[in-house]
């Protein structure tokens, strides 16, 4: 079973910046696509990136995110990021992630894979 962790929530200032990690043991995170997923209160779960499994060359981003976030793999550490730039209030949400896979060759990303390991979810708020 793949377990995922996030880490690097908190509360930051709106304009702030937050780098968030996922993490897995046991596992090498590069067979995977993950994505990053966010949901806040009351409110459906919502993709807000992905990227692509090996290389990590192909992403996708939500359009609310899209300039703000990027999203990115250290194979090396076994790790994917999602660093947040420019936070809003709106961005406050618990985030997780998740993991499509494994697959043997390079694998693109979508919103609607079927991603079968979820994180616990690390909490973001943006507030002055």
């Amino acid at each position: 079973q793949l377990r995922l962790v996030e880490s690097g929530g908190g509360l930051v200032q709106p304009g702030g910046s937050l780098r968030l990690s996922c993490s897995a043991s046991g596992f090498n995170l590069d067979v995977y696509a993950i994505g990053w997923f966010r949901q806040a209160p009351g409110k459906e779960r919502e993709g807000v990136s992905c990227i692509s499994s090996r290389d990590g060359s192909v992403t996708n981003y939500a359009d609310s995110v899209k300039g703000r976030f990027t999203i990115s793999r250290d194979n090396a550490k076994n790790m994917v990021y999602l660093q947040m730039n420019s936070l809003q209030p709106e961005d406050t949400a618990v985030y997780y992630c998740a993991a499509d896979g494994p697959h043997r060759f390079f694998s693109r990303c979508v919103f609607s894979a079927p991603w079968g390991s979820w994180g616990q979810g690390t909490q973001v708020t943006v507030s002055s």
